[in-house]
Formats: structure tokens, sequence, C-alpha cells
């Protein structure tokens, strides 16, 4: 059996795939989050995935990262854990070398296309001979997201199937295209999305990656329902399922004991969260 049969992240994407559903992959910003999110989980019977961007891991010394991995260790559903957008080569090795991370997106999408294949391979071997799965974006994903270094200025491109091509040549366990979805907010229009280009590429896949979906800040609910659809398996959240907590906090933090400031944004961070997952539709599959 390879290796990757055991990893979570292949473990949880691969039945995902396999069962025509969703999984949320949601970003951590700190306790209240981690808490919340396996909360949702459980009360769901959902698999999840605790995403965290570098910044987790420069501003904590890696403590966030880890009071996840403890949380999902002792879960009753099962959950990975998830580095979203390294883009540090240097960071990246140290992660994978002493941070319990089940997967890693290597990106390198600030790099020219060589150089960012080049990069990608030899990143994901590393993160592989340490049994870590790993992620990758081609095409770009226009906008920028908190805590990752801003691509606003990168001209979107779209994802071509030789690009497919060439990212699963790198050995790559899940793929993000881009097909109109963009980092950050889409304005009064809303995503337009290229489902055509996603059905490409997921044909294109074939199940030797599952495929991934960035960028969606307020999407209805049709529209991600629909992405499912057309094979996405792992469906990164941030501000969708974060909304209702930050509003939380802005409106009460002055007002409230500290204790109950935590207590309740959790309650309203979970509340988005299994939302979310029954939009995803895993809910009850474990």
């Amino acid at each position: 059996m390879s290796w990757k049969e055991s990893n979570k992240t292949y473990q949880i994407l691969k039945a995902a795939e396999e069962g025509g559903y969703g999984v949320v992959a949601a970003i951590a910003y700190n306790i209240e989050h981690i808490v919340a999110f396996v909360r949702a989980a459980e009360a769901k019977k959902s698999p999840f995935i605790i995403q965290f961007f570098p910044w987790a891991i420069t501003a904590t010394d890696g403590l966030l990262v880890r009071a996840a991995a403890e949380a999902a260790r002792t879960a009753k559903v099962p959950i990975a854990i998830h580095l979203d957008h390294a883009q540090d080569e240097a960071l990246i090795r140290h992660a994978a070398d002493t941070l319990p991370f089940d997967s890693i997106m290597v990106d390198m999408s600030h790099y020219d296309d060589a150089e960012n294949l080049s990069r990608t391979r030899d990143l994901v071997a590393y993160c592989h001979a340490r049994h870590i799965t790993t992620e990758a974006e081609p095409g770009r994903i226009e906008g920028g997201e908190d805590g990752v270094a801003d691509t606003a200025d990168l001209v979107g491109v779209m994802t071509t199937e030789q690009q497919v091509d060439d990212f699963l040549a790198t050995g790559i366990d899940f793929l993000a295209p881009a097909f109109g979805n963009v980092h950050g907010e889409y304005g009064a229009r809303g995503p337009v999305l290229d489902y055509d280009r996603l059905d490409q590429v997921r044909r294109r896949v074939a199940q030797r990656a599952r495929v991934v979906l960035h960028g969606t800040n307020d999407f209805p609910e049709e529209v991600m329902r629909r992405c499912i659809a057309g094979g996405i398996s792992k469906v990164n959240v941030n501000k969708l399922v974060l909304d209702d907590y930050l509003v939380f906090q802005k409106m009460q933090a002055a007002g409230l004991p500290l204790t109950a400031l935590v207590e309740r944004g959790i309650e309203a961070t979970q509340r988005l969260v299994e939302w979310q997952i029954d939009v995803c539709g895993s809910a009850g599959k474990c």
C-alpha cells in the first residue's frame, strides 16, 4: 500500500471524489476557529480540513498548527491539517520537517512558468519524502488574501490542459484550477465561472489528482453546488465561514467579558461552518 493511502488529506479527498461531495477546508486564525471547526464537523458527522496560511507559523511559532493537530487527533470525525499558499521555500521545508501537516500547497505562482514548475517539482518531492501530500495552482487566480503575499498585479490566466499536464508531472496530489474564480471579493456582479473549463480540467486530471476550489468569497449556494457537481472535492473557504465571527467581534468586543466573547465567537463561527458543510454535501459522510 502506498503511504498516500494513510495520509489524512488524501483519504478524505479520495472519499469525497468517489462520493460526489465536497469537503470544507477552512482557514483558521485563532483557537476559537479551530474549536468551532471541529465542533461543526462533529455535529454534522462530516470530514473536514483545517487550513493555515504561512502567517500562522511565523506569528505563533507553529503553536496554532500543533493545537489544531491535537484537536484533529482527538476528533470523532476525520480532520486533516493543511498549509495553504505556502510561497517561501525555506518555510515549506521547515513546515514539512517540524510541523504536523498532512498536506501543503506549494505556491510558486510568483515565478515564471518554467521556474514555477521546477521549484514545485523539487518541493513536492521534499514533502512526499516526509509523507505529506501536495497541492498546486496551475494558471493564476487573481486577487489576494489576508496573510498571503498580494498577487493582484498578476494577470489572471485560465488554466489550460497543457498546464494541467505540466503540474501533474511535478507529482502534485491536488490541483486548484483557475476558471474565473478569484481570491478576494467579486463585487456586485458576483462570480462568473467558466464551467466548461472546469469540466475540461476534471476530465484531464482523470483520477490522477483531486480538484480544489479556491476563491469562494460570497459564493451563492447554487454556485458552490455546481462546482462540486463539476468534480471539486476540496472547497477552500475563508470569509464565507468567518463573516459572522468578524461582525460579532467588531460589534461586541468592547462590551463583553473576554470569556463570553470567546464562547460566543465560537458559536457564531460554528453556525456558518455547519451551513457550508450542508451546502457541500459532506454532512453524514462519517
